[in-house]
């Protein structure tokens, strides 16, 4: 009888077009150096991340903004959860981010989960680490501490309004978009009742920042310039999502709005 629990070898080749056989609902998680198989009724909690020692599917070994232990996948009333377990956000295919201390249920059949490891002296969007899952039906740095050195400095003012303005992002909101500048307003108002906050004032503490990253930092998609019309809510968009890719902003910021 095969075991519940099996190692994949480096050279499997690709799950995206052909599984191992194996029982349906199996999970199988490949890395970098290879990987793992787990049944459904295993019971077995599979951890990846940096640390190799640490965690049985290795990710991202050489790049110490990578967590030693970015994530866990759990089967939970049959279905496979993934939970980041790390800072980086983790992004599915598309846009989805899962930020740190959030889970995402994963999809049926072959799914790509990409670590975004973004570094200011890189081309915009870093180096990202690749993880792939699929469902049936350098070592030295590896234990070294996690780099901590990505986040932008925020003014309480800005952190506030843009914890207001990204909330359903924080909030795991699968069609996120930036609120209005009015209900901005209304929320920083609703948090500092003794202040007299507007829709032009949080637009305008959000258009500094944009033009501050843009500048200093050559962070791309934040002007207009940059987006083909319409530009909608794009220039928000991609700020926000740059902000939880650097860990800006993190769920922890929307104990702001919570109390």
């Amino acid at each position: 009888m095969a075991s519940k629990v099996s190692v994949l070898p480096q050279d499997i080749g690709s799950l995206s077009r052909t599984a191992p056989a194996a029982r349906p609902g199996t999970l199988f998680v490949l890395g970098a150096n290879g990987g793992m198989s787990v049944a459904p009724d295993a019971d077995f909690p599979l951890m990846f991340g940096r640390n190799l020692p640490d965690v049985h599917v290795c990710v991202g070994a050489a790049d110490r903004r990578v967590s030693r232990r970015q994530g866990l996948i759990t089967r939970e009333a049959s279905r496979w959860v993934l939970r980041n377990t790390g800072k980086l956000p983790i992004r599915f295919p598309g846009s989805r981010l899962v930020l740190g201390g959030s889970t995402a249920e994963l999809p049926a059949g072959y799914t790509p989960l990409f670590i975004v490891s973004t570094r200011q002296e890189q081309p915009p969007g870093g180096p990202r680490h690749r993880l792939r899952t699929a469902r049936r039906g350098s070592p030295a740095s590896c234990g070294a501490a996690t780099f901590d050195g990505d986040a932008y400095e925020l003014s309480p003012d800005e952190r506030l309004v843009f914890t207001c303005l990204g909330q359903r992002y924080l909030r795991a909101d699968p069609q996120s978009q930036p609120l209005t500048w009015s209900q901005v307003a209304f929320e920083v108002g609703e948090s500092r009742p003794d202040e007299r906050w507007t829709a032009k004032r949080a637009a305008h503490i959000v258009t500094l920042v944009r033009h501050r990253l843009s500048g200093e930092y050559g962070v791309a998609g934040l002007l207009e310039e940059e987006i083909p019309p319409p530009v909608g809510n794009a220039l928000n968009h991609n700020l926000i999502n740059h902000l939880l890719v650097t860990t800006t902003l993190t769920r922890a910021d929307l104990r702001m709005l919570d109390q």
